[in-house]
């Protein structure tokens, strides 16, 4: 008999969702890590909600007020996806893709992305079993001027939308 875990997970994999990076940048260290549980909160105020598991290296850093980029993936980032997933990757993260730095956050972002949520965390942080919600209330919306073609995770794997 499977677990109620194992059936989640089991569960969870045929549910679609795109692919988000978070970055943030801590006393001139920065972070970043892949997120998938990443989805609108509220238009009034501007929020997302983003769930980050606890073991995350950057999970302790987001703190109320402090900023991060919520930067949703396009089919080209697969790597930069894979490699803000692995844990021990620090400052390696950033080798990959196109990242650069928001002039006024000072805060790293992908220049390719499909869009690019600049955010502050707006709660205390709640925490549930293995992860802690974080609400990022919007101060500011990227949108580069490129194809739309989100990258797409289901069953363990990337897809596309085939638009």
């Amino acid at each position: 008999m499977m677990s109620l875990a194992e059936a989640l997970r089991t569960g969870m994999r045929r549910l679609a969702s795109g692919v988000c990076v978070i970055a943030t940048e801590v006393e001139g260290r920065r972070y970043a890590m892949t997120a998938s549980s990443v989805t609108s909160l509220s238009d009034s105020p501007a929020s997302l909600l983003v769930c980050v598991n606890k073991t995350a290296v950057m999970q302790p850093h987001l703190l109320k007020g402090q900023p991060l980029s919520v930067n949703i993936l396009g089919v080209g980032h697969e790597a930069v996806s894979n490699k803000c997933a692995e844990p021990e990757a620090g400052e390696e993260r950033f080798a990959i893709g196109q990242w650069q730095c928001d002039q006024e956050t000072q805060l790293p972002y992908l220049g390719d992305a499909q869009a690019v949520f600049l955010c502050e965390v707006d709660n205390d942080g709640y925490e549930y079993g293995t992860h802690q919600v974080v609400i990022g209330r919007l101060t500011r919306l990227i949108l580069p001027d490129i194809e739309l073609d989100p990258l797409i995770y289901v069953d363990g794997g990337y897809r596309r939308l085939g638009l």
